[in-house]
């Protein structure tokens, strides 16, 4: 623990640490009630951060995991990029740009400094996703082989200067988005979000104080920050590394592959990925902010987990990509499933480190978002145009002591939800007639991998189908004698009864009204040996449905 100052005290810092994240958590809910689009209001496809005067973390709420790694950093790269002044009172600067933010375009960045008394003392961020920025295909293309093809692009932009919105760039925003009223919507809401991290920063300063504040903020950062160096210090000295492969970037066939090697030296972390495919043609690329952001989910989870991230986390992790390559893609790289590698990424780092964090290593979880984008015109509402975006859960890996966890959302979308089956039919022309759990799916072991889930979406209208499913090739591997999880698998049923089940990726597939599109997800890693899972595991497995007689995962 660090030694009170004479302006704070423990209890005070403390009550301060709580209240930073309390207003995250304000904020993250005013952006949620206030959206327009179910992606985040239902799916919650968006995180936010509090963040001091430099742009270092206060307070995050619960969002997605590989959101909330970088918000400081877009923070930062602004003022390096226009200098810290760039930042006035009143402002709301927008950024999605793929090489800067790191993400795709439909990941919104918005930016709002907070001034007390004419001084600038934080900032409140968000991050969202808008369910169309304007990309040659409905949603986010599946095939762009570049980042023109992807949608509207924006470096550092003020939408609103000084109070003031700028209404000439809201008209542009809204007459390149396939539903721009729903865009300025979400906009808006993001301000909102914004709008409330300001108010209840204000009253936070005025209840204890500037000076006090900032000094609980140094104590906080500095405990941080030590507790994460002794963490490091008790793992063994060494070089670690993983390797594994895409199934390619969905424009060839060609497998993409990663290698990761990690450094642990006294109190330091090294996380290199020299190695790593060059850049693509198909969008599996991303900036290296959001690299930095998902190995820092990474070293979240095995380093210090049980505390909150601030500003004092992560000093002691240094991150290396090449340039040019899938980690720190270059212009014009496509870069709209950008996440696919990096899911995989996380469970490597878990990988890598299990010889000597075996206590806290699970297996490989299914590992990305496999998404659905279903497009089209619905005839219950005047032909209205509309766009379906959906992530899928999967099983996670098994680990020491314990069955991995069935149907969870993936690793890089942490409160990330499907959606509700009665708000998908209500809103979209079509029914899910099955959704349930995919049998078998997880790796056997002594401790059973999770299991993948299962859909059925029952077409009632002529449709566009897009898919983006991954982790055939590299499979969710098991640990210790574990086995590997099933890979995804997809079916599209014709009205004439005719199967297609040769696609994971695929762009604007033509379907007829009465298909039937049948997704499932993988299942989890096993961990240790699966002669020595107990027969009472076993047999309640078989009573919930969870495996048959022949379990079939290899």
């Amino acid at each position: 623990m660090t030694t009170s100052s004479p302006q704070t005290n423990p209890v005070t810092t403390e009550i301060i640490r709580n209240a930073f994240n309390a207003i995250a958590e304000d904020m993250n809910a005013s952006l949620i009630r206030s959206a327009f689009t179910p992606i985040i209001y239902e799916g919650k496809d968006c995180a936010v951060g509090l963040l001091d005067e430099n742009g270092d973390v206060l307070g995050q709420s619960l969002g997605l995991p590989l959101f909330l790694g970088n918000l400081s950093l877009c923070v930062q790269i602004v003022a390096e990029m226009k200098g810290w002044d760039y930042y006035e009172e009143g402002d709301v600067v927008l950024l999605n740009d793929s090489y800067i933010a790191g993400t795709h375009l439909n990941d919104i960045t918005v930016i709002m400094p907070i001034f007390w008394e004419g001084k600038r003392i934080g900032f409140a961020t968000s991050r969202a996703h808008w369910l169309d920025v304007g990309a040659k295909d409905a949603g986010s293309p599946t095939d762009a082989s570049e980042i023109y093809q992807e949608g509207m692009r924006w470096p550092p932009t003020k939408v609103y200067r000084r109070g003031e919105a700028q209404e000439d760039i809201l008209n542009f925003m809204r007459a390149n988005s396939r539903f721009g009223d729903a865009l300025i919507g979400d906009l808006h809401a993001q301000i909102a979000s914004g709008r409330t991290g300001e108010k209840r920063m204000r009253g936070l300063i005025e209840r204890f104080g500037y000076d006090t504040v900032k000094v609980a903020r140094d104590d906080i950062f500095a405990q941080s920050s030590k507790l994460e160096r002794q963490a490091i210090a008790a793992i063994p000295d060494g070089e670690y590394s993983a390797v594994g492969a895409l199934d390619n970037d969905g424009i060839s066939d060609d497998p993409v592959p990663v290698q990761l090697t990690v450094r642990i030296a006294g109190e330091t972390m090294e996380m290199d990925l020299t190695g790593s495919s060059p850049q693509t043609v198909g969008g599996v690329n991303c900036g290296f902010t959001q690299t930095v952001s998902a190995l820092r989910v990474a070293f979240k989870l095995l380093v210090n987990p049980e505390r909150p991230v601030d500003g004092g986390t992560f000093r002691a992790l240094h991150v290396i990509a090449p340039e040019g390559s899938i980690f720190r893609a270059q212009e014009p790289a496509a870069c709209s499933w950008y996440f696919s590698s990096l899911g995989m990424l996380i469970d490597m780092v878990v990988r890598a480190l299990a010889p000597a964090m075996p206590e806290r290593a699970a297996a490989a979880h299914y590992g990305d978002s496999m998404v659905t984008i279903f497009s089209g015109n619905d005839a219950r509402n005047e032909d209205a145009f509309f766009v379906a975006v959906e992530a899928n859960c999967g099983g996670w890996g098994a680990w020491d002591g314990e069955d991995g966890q069935d149907c969870l959302i993936n690793n890089v979308n942490g409160s990330f939800r499907d959606y509700p089956i009665e708000v998908f039919e209500h809103r979209y022309p079509m029914r899910i007639a099955k959704y349930g759990i995919r049998e078998n799916s997880g790796g056997q072991g002594e401790f059973r991998g999770g299991n993948g889930s299962y859909r059925d979406y029952h077409i009632d209208g002529d449709t566009n189908l897009s898919l983006w499913f991954e982790r055939s090739l590299t499979r969710p591997w098991g640990l210790s004698g574990g086995k590997a999880g099933l890979g995804p698998k997809v079916e599209i049923i014709s009205p004439d009864g005719s199967v297609r089940d040769d696609l994971l990726k695929a762009s604007a597939i033509a379907l007829k009204a009465g298909s039937i599109v049948r997704v499932a997800t993988g299942g989890g890693g096993g961990f240790g040996d699966p002669a020595r899972r107990s027969v009472e595991r076993s047999e309640k497995d078989r009573a919930n449905g969870l495996i048959s007689e022949e379990s079939v995962a290899a």
